[in-house]
Parts: C-alpha cells; sequence; structure tokens
C-alpha cells in the first residue's frame, strides 16, 4: 500500500494497518482465547502487562469496552465515579456507565484535562450517609482529548487523594504511548500512578482492532469474568492480537513522529491570518484552531474533501486534526495551503 486514499486528518483511529500487520495477521497462529489457549493473545497480553508495569492485562475490542470494562469490575451497582466533564468516559460512550456497571457519574471541570485535587477531595462522599452513594473511583485521561499530555506530578497529587480516602484510580490512557513520548518517560512511569489502565492499539498505532486493560493479577481475573459477561469473550482473537504486537513494537516506537509532524502543522496553520492555534502545555499529534469569521462549517470541510483532505466539522468552534502514520511530513505543507484556501471559500478571514 502506497498510502491512504484522502489526507485523512478526522483522528488516528482511520490508520489502515501496515503492509506487515496484514502479513502478520494471516499467519497468527491462534486458538480459542476463551480457554485461555490463543497463544498471540497471550503473548499480546504479557506485552501489555510488561509495558504498563503491571500484572497482567486483558485483550478486549475497544477502548469504550476497556474503560466501561474497568468500572464494572471496580465499582459496586450504585456507586459514584469522579471523573472530568470533558473525558471520554462522560462525552463519547454513549451514557455506557449508567446501563453496564449502574453507577452515577459526578464531574468535575476539566482545565485542559486537569481536575483540582482539592476539588476532587471535595466531591467525595462521606461513609455511611443512607442519602450519599459511596465514591468508589476516581477516573483520569492520560493524554487527554484535548491534544494534552498530563505532567507526573499531577497525576501525585490526584494520587495522593485517592490513596487519603482509600480509592482506585483508573486511567484512559487511550493514547497512553503518546503521553509518554511527549512527556519523555516509560508508559509504566504513567501506569504506575492508577490501579488499572486502558490503552488502545488502535489509535494512532494503525492495528485494526483492540485494546488492552492492565492491572493487578485479582483486578484482570475479576475482568475477564465480566468481559464475558459483556460479549467481549473473543475466539480465535490473534489474528487481530498479531496486529497488536507490531502496534506495541515499532508503531509504539515511531510515536514522537506524529508529534513532530502536528508541531510543524500548527506552525504552518499560525501564519495563515484569521486562524488561531488553541491549546497550552505539553501536546501530542492533535492540532485545535479556531478560524475568524467561517461563517459556514460544511462548507470549509466540504472544500478541504475536494482537495483531497478529510476533516470532521468545527466542535465548540474549535477544529481538530489529528496526525497519523499516514501523514508524512511532505503533507504538511500541502495541508496548510489547503486550509488556507477552504477557509476563504467558507468565509473565513484566511
Amino acid at each position: 500500500m502506497s498510502g491512504m486514499k484522502y489526507i485523512d486528518l478526522r483522528s488516528d483511529t482511520v490508520t489502515w494497518p501496515t503492509d506487515e500487520m496484514r502479513a502478520a495477521m494471516a499467519r497468527a497462529e491462534v486458538g480459542d482465547d476463551v480457554y485461555g489457549d490463543d497463544p498471540t493473545v497471550n503473548e499480546l497480553e504479557a506485552l501489555g502487562a510488561r509495558l504498563t508495569g503491571k500484572e497482567a492485562a486483558l485483550f478486549v475490542p475497544t477502548g469504550t469496552f476497556g474503560n466501561q470494562l474497568a468500572l464494572f469490575t471496580h465499582c459496586p451497582r450504585g456507586t459514584e465515579v469522579i471523573l472530568g466533564d470533558d473525558c471520554h468516559i462522560v462525552a463519547h460512550e454513549a451514557g455506557a456507565a449508567s446501563v453496564i456497571a449502574g453507577v452515577q457519574l459526578r464531574t468535575l471541570v476539566s482545565r485542559e484535562g486537569e481536575l483540582d485535587p482539592a476539588e476532587v477531595e471535595s466531591r467525595i462522599r462521606p461513609g455511611g450517609d443512607i442519602h450519599y452513594p459511596d465514591t468508589s473511583l476516581v477516573c483520569l485521561e492520560n493524554a487527554h482529548g484535548c491534544g494534552r499530555a498530563l505532567s507526573l506530578s499531577y497525576m501525585d497529587a490526584v494520587r495522593a487523594v485517592a490513596d487519603r480516602h482509600g480509592l482506585p484510580i483508573h486511567l484512559d490512557g487511550a493514547r497512553l504511548f503518546n503521553a509518554a513520548a511527549a512527556l519523555g518517560v516509560e508508559a509504566r512511569e504513567i501506569a504506575a500512578r492508577v490501579d488499572s489502565v486502558m490503552f488502545c492499539l488502535s489509535k494512532g498505532l494503525c492495528a485494526p482492532v483492540g485494546s488492552l486493560l492492565a492491572g493487578t493479577r485479582a483486578f484482570i481475573e475479576a475482568a475477564r469474568r465480566k468481559r464475558k459477561l459483556m460479549g467481549g469473550g473473543m475466539r480465535q482473537a490473534g489474528v487481530l492480537a498479531a496486529a497488536g504486537l507490531l502496534a506495541l513494537g515499532p508503531m509504539r516506537e515511531r510515536l514522537s513522529e506524529d508529534h513532530r509532524n502536528a508541531a510543524a502543522l500548527a506552525e504552518g496553520l499560525a501564519r495563515i491570518p484569521g486562524v488561531r492555534i488553541l491549546g497550552s502545555g505539553v501536546r501530542i499529534n492533535m492540532v485545535f484552531l479556531q478560524i475568524e469569521g467561517l461563517s459556514d462549517a460544511g462548507a470549509f470541510s466540504a472544500a478541504l474533501e475536494r482537495r483531497g483532505i478529510l476533516v470532521n466539522p468545527p466542535e465548540g468552534g474549535a477544529l481538530r486534526l489529528v496526525t497519523h502514520y499516514w501523514i508524512k511530513a511532505e503533507r504538511i505543507p500541502v495541508i496548510v495551503s489547503a486550509v488556507a484556501e477552504a477557509a476563504a471559500e467558507a468565509g473565513g478571514r484566511a
């Protein structure tokens, strides 16, 4: 494959598997994973546990599945989970926490992905009052969907609060390895601050399907049973796990390239009159921007598509562009020129 038909900036979930992944999938040794005898799945789970410094890991179909399985495993029904108001579990998982785990979500204002540790502590319910749900879990997201990698010192501050109250922390680490690359640390250093972590193989790592949930051996064994209950007991899943092994190998090690391309894209777009780049702090492979005076977002997206570029329409006035394996450095100037032309065509100042 020479590349994608379009320059697809909608997300890093759009990545096709590489030729090497397709070949590995074709020759994968398989078994029945429900019986625990698929050797390729077992190898993938062992690697995921090792990279995150956890005792065990479990292969699941999607990131949403992994997050909801974590809530279902950590939390007794009718309890409460503290998390940010813009995190994926709240905003993009179809209200699953109320249906699957039967928990209430107590949201805090997120400031570019960070929750104030003092606010987290103030929202923890005192136990023993029949009027209140018990607090059972705190959830964090790193890297955050706002495109920012959150610092270890921030995570330490939230960990200290959770420890004072005997609460576990689950990390939505869909882009865990992007966060690690951006912070210049190993993924296990991030995961050490939480009790469980979910990370995706299909976001930026090019695997076509799959995520992993990691934690203690006892937690993962409990999650394995609940995975079956949720319909996630897959059979010859080694065909998928084979791509995951390459995702956690060479694809994981090249993520900084996507970050550099995103930085170059932001720098080029910032030179366009009327374009404002949003966000601060340590960034990953996402560029958020606003275009002054843009009167027709649909016309803007259509104008880009005519130029061979796919984007999602702006959300809350902000446009998100995501770099990934199939967005090479030589395409950055092409994207910048196309954005300037499309914005002018759709009524923006550019």
